[in-house]
């Protein structure tokens, strides 16, 4: 016997769905508002729910990862009337274990619900990412579901030998996570060789990851073995990997499937047992709709993906983050540890979005314990002035459509900045919104991005670099 729970406002839905259920012998319990359905899901023991995406106080899909963290782990099926695309691939990716349409008669009602049995019966347990090695969690930080479900799926990664794809903005961690596999899998002895494909000229990328003989080229005084060669037994990890150069794509993707390559100008092929983890901040399958990547590379690189989530979507890991890293800074820098005042966490937490992630956030710590130095306390004076000027544009009521800080909020003389400050990070802020602009319309294309912006290219580098700007846009 299983235990059911239905999220419905549907009465006629509901009712049908219960009797198909009782008829099967399972308990059944009904709810019409998703309040209440959530308050159930996470005080009961039940193996599904159906879950309506469109309820009177509110979407479905915003509470299913809270009933998806319950006790008994259910398996949830999404109901909809709507039938829409995105919202299914939304629900699917969020950990649904279905999205079906509303079902008109019984049959198809019970049939889900079977099928949904069935899998959980015979679903393996994962294995709790608690087993990982504590270096592990040196670098990755944070208490979250979506980063313990990220560490599950390490876990299982590890596990295997198959290829990973790890794909998340900027800043999220992905080195620190292909590292993390590889260090609890059994390559773990074994070297773990990062291959950045967006800093690698294009002229070079091959001879980098195969290597070369002696004379293959001018230059090429001696033979010299190639990334992937040093790889053999360990494991490549392909950095940005949507920048590797389309006409080496095919070339590396019979390398991936036999572990067999020639290096330039050798005679013979030789063998590397390596594994891939590669990872990359780009729309991969954009990409490939442009037919600037190959889709049976990208197929091959899926065997296995992890997608790891921003940090404004993780916003309670940030304390955590902070203190971690703050710590470390300030033994790296011979400082006492560092106490927080209330508002420098309130600034973190609600008056800034964070689009360069961890990193970014890392950064912005660093810079608040060098302005400290010897202060004991950290205030948001001590932070970046383009976040607090965030901060500060929200506070007299500017309207910036990025920001999430509440309005009415009071400021202490800590929180606000001066008005040079402010001059210059608006700047900075219009700059790097235009920049990033100007990258997405020339899709990188550094000569062209020059021609519109009047900027030479080195000006227009240097700005790219100031703003942590992706020449990928």
């Amino acid at each position: 016997m299983a235990h059911v729970l239905i999220i419905d406002d549907d009465k006629a839905f509901c009712d049908v769905l219960y009797h198909a259920a009782k008829r099967m012998e399972h308990e059944v319990r009904c709810t019409p508002v998703l309040r209440d359905g959530l308050m159930v899901a996470r005080f009961g023991d039940f193996d599904v729910v159906f879950l309506c995406v469109r309820m009177p106080d509110g979407n479905g899909l915003d509470v299913l990862p809270k009933i998806l963290e319950a006790p008994s782990s259910p398996e949830v099926i999404i109901i909809s009337d709507a039938g829409d695309p995105d919202e299914a691939e939304l629900a699917i990716k969020s950990g649904a274990w279905d999205y079906i349409n509303r079902p008109s008669s019984e049959k198809a009602i019970a049939l889900p619900l079977v099928r949904a049995l069935q899998y959980r019966a015979k679903k393996v347990p994962i294995e709790p990412y608690v087993t990982l090695k504590k270096e592990t969690f040196e670098g990755i930080v944070g208490n979250s579901p979506q980063i313990k479900n990220c560490l599950e799926v390490v876990a299982q990664a590890a596990d295997s030998d198959t290829t990973v794809l790890i794909t998340g903005e900027t800043g999220t961690g992905k080195e620190l996570f292909a590292w993390a596999i590889h260090n609890n899998s059994a390559r773990a002895d074994k070297n773990f060789v990062v291959v950045d494909c967006a800093a690698l000229p294009e002229t070079l990328v091959e001879s980098t990851l195969f290597g070369h003989e002696r004379g293959a080229f001018t230059g090429a005084e001696k033979g010299r073995d190639g990334l992937i060669t040093q790889a053999d037994g360990g494991t490549l990890f392909l950095d940005e990997v949507g920048e590797l150069p389309f006409s080496l794509q095919k070339t590396f993707l019979r390398v991936l499937e036999e572990l067999r390559f020639r290096p330039v100008g050798g005679r013979r092929e030789i063998e590397s047992d390596f594994r891939l983890i590669a990872a990359s901040n780009r729309d991969l399958d954009d990409v490939a709709r442009r037919k600037l990547f190959r889709k049976d590379l990208l197929f091959r690189l899926r065997s296995f993906t992890i997608e790891l989530p921003p940090l404004r979507e993780r916003t309670e890991d940030i304390e955590h983050i902070v203190k971690h890293h703050a710590a470390q800074l300030c033994r790296e820098y011979g400082l006492q540890r560092k106490e927080f005042s209330p508002e420098f966490f309130h600034v973190l937490l609600s008056g800034y979005d964070w689009p360069g992630n961890v990193r970014e956030l890392v950064n912005a710590l660093e810079r608040a314990i060098v302005s400290a130095r010897h202060e004991p306390m950290l205030f948001p004076r001590h932070l970046p002035t383009d976040i607090r000027a965030k901060m500060a544009r929200t506070s007299v009521g500017d309207g910036d459509v990025g920001t999430r800080e509440p309005k009415g909020t009071v400021y202490s003389k800590e929180t606000l900045p001066g008005l040079q400050e402010l001059r210059e990070a608006a700047i900075a802020e219009v700059e790097k919104s235009y920049l990033t602009k100007l990258m997405s319309l020339t899709r990188g294309n550094i000569k062209e991005a020059c021609r519109i912006s009047g900027l030479s290219r080195s000006r227009l580098y240097d700005l790219l670099k100031k703003h942590h700007v992706s020449t990928s846009g």
